[in-house]
C-alpha cells in the first residue's frame, strides 16, 4: 500500500515542481503567474509530506484526491507554458482570458484542501486532535461520502473508543440507506471494521458486528465480506468473545445467510454450527458429547447424569463437598430449585436413555447412530472411553470447550443477555438450515431439538418465535428428505415427543405468534406419524372454523399433507379429519372462503373423498355436490392443472358410493 501509494505521488510532485519552474520563466501575466506559483509550492509542500507518510494514508480517498490533483496540476502548467510565449505575433495569436487564472487558482486552492484534509483524516491517534475535520472540497457535491471516508480513516488509526464510535456512526448510515452501505463497502471499509471485532473492547466489538449485518443486504455484499474473512472472525467470537457481542455476531450470522444463502456451507465448515448450538444448550439441557457445555467445574454434565444412575452413585458423592453438591444440582435442575416440568423429565431420560450420542463428521461423512439397545451398564462403564476415542479423530469433533468456547463467567451473565444469546442462536440456525439436509443432519444429530423443545416451553417469546422457525426449515428439509427424516424424527424418539408435545400445546392454547409456524411443523412432519398418533388432527380441525384466512391456509395445508396420497397412512387419516368435523368447516371455506383459502381447503377436500367415499357424514353434508358446483368454478382451477383432475377422481369415487343429494348450488 505504501509503496503504491508513493508511486501515485511521484507525477504530480513532477508537475508541481515544473509549474513552479515554468511560473519563474513567464514573459506576460507574470503577476498572475507569480500567485499560481505560490499555491503550486504550498501543494507540493503537502505532496512530499503525503508520500512521506504514505503508510498511514488511507488508500480510498487518497486515490481519488491525488487523481484530481494531478489533473489540475496538469492544466496549471499548460497555462503557465502558454505565458511563456515570445514574439509578438505569437502573443497577439496565444488569447489568455484572466478569468482562466481565477479559476486556475480556485482549482488549486481547493486541491490544497483536499490535501491537507487527507493528512489530517489519516494521522494516526496519538497524533490526532478532537477537531472537526471538516469537508474536503472534492467531497462537495457528496458530502456523505466524505462522511464514510472520515469514519473509515478513524477505523484504521485511531484509539479504540474512536474506533468504536466511527463504527456505530457507520451502523446509522447503513441502516438509513442502502446506497450508504454500498459506499462503505465499496471504500474499504469491511476490513477494519472485522479488524475491529477481533481487537476492540466490548462496545466495539458490538458496534462492529452489528454494521458487517447491516452491510450484507445482498448477495455481492455478502460474497465480499466472505473473502474479507467473515467466516473465520465470527467464530473466534463465538468461542471466546462476550456474551452480548456474541448474541450480535449470531444476528449478523443470520442476516448473511439470509441474503445469500449459499454461504451457508461455508459457514457451516468453520464449525458454527456447533458453537451455535452450544450457545442454545447452555443452561437448557445437560451435556451432549457432541455439542459438550460445560463448566470448568465440571467436566461432563452427561457423567454427572450417568453417575446419578448408578447404583454406586451415593458412594461417589461422598467425597464432594457442599458446593459441588450444589453445582451439581443446578446441573440436573436448570430452572433452580423449582420442581422439575414435564419437559425437563423428558430431557433427563432422553439423557439418559441415549448415553452414547453420534460425533459431528465433516461434511458428506455423516456417521448413523449404532447400539441404540446397548445395556445401560455397558454404556456406563464405556462413557469415559468413548469420550477419549472420539476427541483426537477430528478437529470438528472437540467439544465446545475443548475447542476454545470461552465459558467463564457466562452462569453470572445477565438474565435478558442470557436469553438474547438463545434467541440470536436460534435465529441464525433458522436461516442456516434453510434449504440445507448437510445442515439440517448436523442440527438434528446434536441436542438441539430437545433444546428447542425447553426453549419452547421456558424461553422469552423471541426465543420461542425463533425456535419455531428454525422447526419450520429444519422440518421442511425433512419432509423431501427421508433418510433424515427416518433418522432425525423417528416417531418414538423422545426429542420428537418433546416438541411435538409443545408443538400440540401451542397449537390447543392458539398462540398468535407462533401458531402459524407450529401448524407449519405439524405439516411437514405428517409423513411421520403413526396410525394411532391423531390427537394433533383434532386441534388442526378446530382452528379451520372462523379464524384467520392466514391461518385457516396454513392449517388447511397442513392437513392436505396428512391426507395427500403421498401420505402412506392417507386413509386413516382422513377418517380422523372426518371423524374430529372436518367436512362441514371445509365446505364453508370452499363457499364463502377468500380465494387462497378456497385452493387451499378444496385439495384436503378432495383428498378426503377420494380416501373415504363410502362415508355417511360426507353424504349428510353433500359433499358431492360441493365438489359438482366447484368443478364450473373456472377461476379456482385454472391457477393449478392437478386440481381439476383431483376433483375429477373425487368426484368419480364418490358417485360410486353415494347419490347426488337434492341441493344444488349456483
Amino acid at each position: 500500500m505504501a509503496d503504491l501509494v508513493k508511486q501515485t505521488l511521484v507525477k504530480p510532485i513532477q508537475l508541481a515542481d515544473q509549474v513552479a519552474k515554468a511560473a519563474d520563466e513567464a514573459s506576460s501575466f507574470k503577476l498572475e503567474c507569480g500567485e499560481l506559483k505560490s499555491k503550486t509550492e504550498k501543494l507540493a509542500g503537502l505532496l512530499r509530506q503525503a508520500a512521506r507518510a504514505s503508510a498511514d494514508l488511507y488508500e480510498r480517498p487518497t486515490k481519488r484526491i491525488i487523481e484530481d490533483t494531478e489533473q489540475v496540476l496538469d492544466k496549471a502548467l499548460s497555462l503557465v507554458l502558454k505565458c511563456r510565449v515570445n514574439g509578438i505575433v505569437k502573443r497577439v495569436f496565444t488569447i489568455i482570458p484572466t478569468a482562466a487564472f481565477r479559476k486556475m487558482s480556485a482549482q488549486l486552492e481547493s486541491s490544497i484542501g483536499d490535501v491537507s484534509w487527507l493528512l489530517r483524516v489519516s494521522a494516526p491517534a496519538e497524533g490526532r486532535d478532537d477537531e472537526y475535520f471538516g469537508l474536503p472540497p472534492t467531497a462537495a457535491n457528496e458530502p456523505i461520502l466524505c462522511l464514510i471516508w472520515e469514519q473509515i480513516a478513524a477505523l484504521h488509526t485511531a484509539s479504540l473508543e474512536d474506533r468504536s464510535d466511527a463504527a456505530a456512526s457507520l451502523v446509522s448510515l447503513a441502516r438509513d440507506n442502502d446506497r450508504y452501505g454500498k459506499l462503505i463497502i465499496e471504500e474499504g471499509g469491511v476490513v477494519p471494521l472485522l479488524k475491529l471485532i477481533k481487537e476492540g473492547k466490548p462496545e466495539g466489538q458490538e458496534n462492529a458486528a452489528r454494521a458487517i449485518g447491516l452491510l450484507g443486504r445482498d448477495p455481492e455484499s455478502v460474497e465480499h465480506m466472505i473473502v474479507a474473512g467473515v467466516c473465520s472472525v465470527f467464530v473466534k467470537i463465538l468461542k471466546e468473545g462476550p456474551m452480548k457481542v456474541q448474541a450480535v455476531v449470531a444476528w449478523a450470522v443470520s442476516e448473511l445467510v439470509a441474503n445469500y444463502p449459499k454461504c451457508q456451507d461455508l459457514f457451516a465448515q468453520h464449525n458454527i454450527i456447533r458453537l451455535l448450538v452450544g450457545h442454545l444448550a447452555f443452561e437448557t439441557v445437560q451435556e451432549h458429547s457432541k455439542y459438550a457445555v460445560t463448566s470448568t467445574r465440571a467436566t461432563s454434565i452427561h457423567a454427572v447424569v450417568m453417575a446419578s444412575n448408578s447404583p454406586n452413585a451415593m458412594n461417589m458423592n461422598k467425597g464432594i463437598d457442599e458446593e459441588d453438591q450444589n453445582f451439581q444440582s443446578q446441573i440436573l435442575h436448570p430452572m433452580g430449585n423449582k420442581t422439575p416440568s414435564q419437559m425437563h423429565n423428558v430431557v433427563i431420560n432422553t439423557m439418559t436413555m441415549n448415553p452414547q450420542s453420534k460425533q459431528l463428521q465433516p461434511r458428506g461423512n455423516v456417521s448413523t447412530q449404532t447400539n441404540h439397545n446397548s445395556a445401560t451398564s455397558k454404556d456406563q462403564n464405556n462413557v469415559k472411553q468413548n469420550h477419549q476415542l472420539h476427541q483426537p479423530q477430528h478437529q470438528q469433533n472437540v467439544s465446545l470447550s475443548g475447542s476454545g468456547l470461552n465459558h467463564k463467567g457466562r452462569e453470572l451473565e445477565d438474565p435478558a443477555i442470557k436469553a438474547n444469546m438463545k434467541a440470536m442462536a436460534a435465529r441464525a440456525l433458522w436461516h442456516l438450515s434453510k434449504g440445507n439436509p448437510s445442515i439440517c443432519r448436523s442440527i438434528t444429530e446434536s441436542r438441539a431439538l430437545l433444546c428447542f423443545a425447553v426453549l419452547l416451553e421456558k424461553g422469552t417469546q423471541d426465543v420461542k418465535y425463533n425456535s419455531a422457525m428454525a422447526l419450520v426449515e429444519i422440518t421442511a428439509v425433512a419432509e423431501k428428505d427421508a433418510e433424515l427424516r427416518r433418522s432425525a424424527f423417528k416417531p418414538n424418539s423422545p426429542a420428537c415427543k418433546a416438541f411435538v408435545e409443545q408443538l400440540l400445546k401451542i397449537i390447543e392454547e392458539e398462540d398468535s405468534d407462533l401458531l402459524i409456524p407450529c401448524i407449519k411443523v405439524i405439516g411437514n412432519l405428517a409423513r411421520t406419524f403413526r396410525v394411532t398418533e391423531t390427537r394433533m388432527i383434532g386441534p388442526l380441525v378446530q382452528l379451520l372454523d372462523e379464524r384467520e384466512d392466514e391461518i385457516t391456509k396454513e392449517v388447511a395445508i397442513a392437513l392436505t399433507k396428512f391426507a395427500c396420497p403421498e401420505n402412506y397412512l392417507c386413509s386413516d387419516h382422513s377418517r380422523a379429519i372426518i371423524s374430529a368435523g372436518g367436512p362441514k368447516p371445509l365446505i364453508q371455506l370452499v363457499f364463502f372462503g377468500e380465494r387462497t383459502v378456497k385452493i387451499s381447503a378444496l385439495p384436503l377436500l378432495c383428498y378426503i373423498a377420494l380416501h373415504v367415499p363410502d362415508s355417511e357424514v360426507l353424504a349428510q353434508v353433500e359433499v358431492l355436490s360441493v365438489l359438482d358446483w366447484a368443478s364450473k368454478q373456472s377461476h379456482l382451477l385454472t391457477q393449478d392443472e392437478k386440481l381439476e383432475s383431483l376433483l375429477q377422481d373425487a368426484k368419480s369415487r364418490l358417485e360410486l358410493y353415494q347419490s347426488r343429494g337434492p341441493r344444488t348450488f349456483h
